[in-house]
C-alpha cells in the first residue's frame, strides 16, 4: 500500500490539477499541459553503427509468447534491439504502467487492454497519433471493427488481435450431466447449467475478473450509458437482472463464489478449471496459455467454448464483448518513435505469431492465420473441442463491442455492486447509489 500511495503521490505531483484519485489507484488520471500528441514524431535515425534500444510493455507473462517475438526481432535487426517489461493486467499494474509513462521511464512501446484506459493515456499526452506515418492503412489490415478503437476519429494505437471473451467448459463434465454446447444462451440458462453441474460442496460456475462486469457494458452498449434526458442509466432493468441473477448463485443456488470471498482469497480461478474443480468459467483466450502447459496444469478433460450468455431474452439485441484487442501505442514521448513504429508494423502483420499459443490471434489480413490456429491448440490439440472454439473465435456473428465506459465509471459501479454482493447494500439502494455517483460524474465532466 505505501508503494501504492507513493506512486500516486508522484504521478499527483506530475499531472497538474485534474488528477482523480480512485480504488486500488486504477483510475489514476493525469492531464499534460501540451495534450494528446497530434502528430507522431519521427525521432532521428541512430547514427550509423549505434544500435537502438527499445522497451515493450504488455500484460502477457514473458515466456507465454512476447519474449520469443523480441528474440525473433532482436536476431533479424541488429541495429533495433527490443527488451520486453511485463506488467499485471490489473489495477496495481495499470498504475505501475501509468507511473513509468508519467516519470519519464524507458517505455516506447505499450499496450492497453480496454479502451478506458488507451482514452485516458491519450488525453495524457502518451500516444502518437499513427496517422500521421501514412505508410500503414489500419482500416485495411485489420478490417472495420478497428473502428472500435479510434480516439476522436483517429488512431492512436493499433489493435492487432481477434479478441474473444467466452464459457470454457468442461467437456467431460457437459457429457455425463447430458448437456450440450451452447451456441447462444442466456444468463437464465447458464444458472440451471450450473446447478446441473454442481458437485456437492463444490461450485459449478466461477469468473475471471476482468470481464465480470461485461454483462452491464452489453447491456448498456445496447440501451446506453445515459436516458434521453442526459441522466445515469446504472438502474436500467438489465443491470438490475444481472444482480439480482448473479447473488443468487451465489448465495441461493451456492453455485458461484460470493464475489467478497473471491477476492480476499484471490481465487486461483484458471487453476480450479484447469484441475476440473469447477466445470464452467467465464474468461477470455489468454486462458489458452495456462491450458496448453501440461506441465504446471495438468488435466484429462476436453474443453469445450460457449459464448458469454446474454441477459436480454432475445438473441437479435445482444451485443457482446470482443472484436479486436490488444491495443499497442507508440509513446508520443520516446526518443525513438521512428524505430517502434517499424518494430509495431512488424509485430501486427505476423511477429507477433508466438503469440497464438496463448490464444491470440493476429488480426492484420496479412499475417498467416492458419498457422496461428494451429498454433493455438497447442502441442495437444485434442484436448479441445475444435468446432466449438472455431465458433467463438471465428464464426459467431453476434455485434461486438470494446469496453470504452470511463475509468471512473467503472469503478464507482463496482465499488457499489461490491457492497450488494457482500451483502452490505441492498439492490434497490445499490442501483440508486450507483446513478446518483454516475449522475454526479457526469455534471462534473459536463463540456
Amino acid at each position: 500500500m505505501s508503494a501504492i500511495v507513493l506512486a500516486s503521490s508522484v504521478l499527483a505531483g506530475c499531472g497538474g490539477n485534474n488528477n482523480n484519485g480512485g480504488n486500488g489507484g486504477a483510475n489514476v488520471e493525469a492531464s499534460s499541459s501540451s495534450g494528446a500528441s497530434s502528430t507522431a514524431s519521427a525521432s532521428a535515425p541512430a547514427k550509423s553503427g549505434e544500435v537502438v534500444k527499445l522497451k515493450m510493455w504488455g500484460g502477457v507473462p514473458a515466456e507465454s509468447g512476447p519474449q520469443a517475438v523480441v528474440d525473433n526481432w532482436n536476431k533479424e535487426h541488429p541495429d533495433i534491439q527490443v527488451e520486453y517489461v511485463r506488467y499485471v493486467n490489473d489495477d496495481e499494474g495499470n498504475l505501475k504502467l501509468d507511473t513509468a509513462l508519467m516519470t519519464g521511464q524507458d517505455v516506447d512501446i505499450y499496450v492497453s487492454y480496454t479502451m478506458s484506459q488507451a482514452q485516458k493515456r491519450m488525453e495524457s499526452g502518451f500516444m502518437a497519433d499513427l496517422g500521421a506515418y501514412g505508410d500503414y492503412n489500419i482500416d485495411e489490415k485489420m478490417g472495420a471493427d478497428a473502428a472500435n478503437w479510434k480516439i476522436d476519429g483517429k488512431y492512436y494505437g493499433m489493435p492487432t488481435t481477434m479478441s474473444s471473451y467466452f464459457v470454457a467448459l468442461n467437456k467431460d463434465a457437459l457429457d455425463a450431466a447430458g448437456l450440450d454446447v451452447p451456441k447462444e444462451w442466456t444468463w437464465d440458462q447458464l444458472r440451471d447449467y450450473a446447478k446441473a453441474l454442481k458437485q456437492g460442496d463444490g461450485y459449478g460456475f466461477i469468473q475471471n475478473t476482468e470481464p465480470y462486469a461485461d454483462p452491464l457494458d452489453s447491456a448498456l452498449t445496447k440501451d446506453g450509458y445515459t436516458k434521453a434526458d442526459g441522466t445515469s442509466n446504472l438502474d436500467d432493468p438489465l443491470v438490475s437482472k444481472w444482480l439480482e441473477t448473479l447473488n443468487a448463485m451465489m448465495y441461493d443456488d451456492k453455485t458461484t463464489p460470493p464475489l467478497g470471498e473471491q477476492l480476499t482469497s484471490k481465487m486461483p480461478v484458471e487453476q480450479m478449471f484447469l484441475s476440473g474443480e469447477v466445470p464452467m468459467l467465464n474468461i477470455g483466450a489468454w486462458l489458452l496459455r495456462s491450458a496448453n502447459n501440461f506441465t504446471d496444469y495438468p488435466r484429462d478433460f476436453k474443453i469445450a467454448f460457449a459464448p458469454v450468455p446474454r441477459l436480454m431474452d432475445s438473441a437479435g439485441d445482444y451485443i457482446t464483448r470482443g472484436g479486436l484487442g490488444d491495443f499497442i501505442s507508440v509513446n508520443a514521448k520516446s526518443k525513438n518513435t521512428a524505430a517502434a513504429w517499424e518494430f509495431l508494423k512488424w509485430y501486427a502483420d505476423g511477429g507477433m505469431a508466438p503469440m497464438a499459443e496463448g490464444g491470440r490471434i493476429p488480426a492484420s489480413k496479412d499475417a498467416d492465420r492458419d498457422a496461428a490456429l494451429a498454433s493455438m491448440l497447442g502441442s495437444k490439440p485434442e484436448t479441445y473441442d475444435r468446432d466449438s472454439l472455431m465458433y467463438v473465435t471465428f464464426e459467431d456473428t453476434t455485434p461486438k463491442f470494446v469496453r470504452s465506459v470511463p475509468q471512473e465509471v467503472v469503478d464507482l459501479r463496482s465499488q457499489e455492486y461490491e457492497k450488494y454482493f457482500l451483502g452490505a447494500q441492498s439492490l434497490e439502494d445499490t442501483l440508486k447509489a450507483m446513478v446518483a455517483r454516475h449522475n454526479d460524474y457526469l455534471k462534473q465532466n459536463a463540456k
